[in-house]
């Protein structure tokens, strides 16, 4: 060590997150990224992903505040309230949180990554604040979208629709051409 070394600033550390969850996620599946009740994409109360515009997949009403990666791969976008993620068998998934959430400007959100970040399923991604969510009278579903759905046979949710899930647990299946 140098003598002016001791006067360089390191970078921030990324913010610590919480422990990570067991996730049932392969090439063909992602898992929940919260625990809750998964709904099926036309029951979310927006009209783009309620058409599914943005991809296939389900929804979930969540129980808890953090939102876990659904599968392994490589952060590609982070908004404060949704992150993208490129999966490492080629599965492009938006993890998006509330309904008009882009409004709060990322205020009653906390990310744990950042892009180009290396994530595993599990690991997470965001902390939200329900109460901020609720308080600015949006709803608060957490997303799950394949947005290269065209690229596949189908994107299907594979639990029941109402049916509790949590964090981890095979939601979503992709079906190859």
């Amino acid at each position: 060590m140098g003598l002016f070394d001791m006067f360089k600033k390191k970078a921030p550390a990324a913010p610590a997150g919480p422990a990570p969850v067991t996730a049932n996620a392969d090439a063909n599946t992602l898992a929940a990224p919260v625990t809750g009740k998964a709904i099926k994409m036309s029951d979310v109360p927006d009209p783009v992903f309620g058409a599914e515009v943005l991809g296939k997949g389900c929804a979930i009403w969540p129980d808890n505040e953090i939102v876990y990666a659904p599968c392994n791969g490589t952060v590609t976008v982070t908004m404060g309230h949704a992150v993208g993620l490129m999966s490492d068998d080629g599965v492009e998934v938006l993890v998006h949180v509330g309904v008009d959430t882009v409004n709060l400007q990322g205020e009653g959100f906390k990310g744990f990554v950042k892009k180009d970040d290396r994530v595993t399923a599990g690991q997470p991604l965001l902390q939200f604040s329900k109460d901020a969510i609720a308080k600015a009278g949006y709803k608060d579903s957490v997303v799950l979208a394949v947005s290269n759905t065209a690229e596949f046979a189908d994107v299907q949710m594979i639990v029941d629709p109402d049916t509790a899930v949590s964090a981890g647990d095979a939601v979503v299946k992709v079906v190859r051409k």
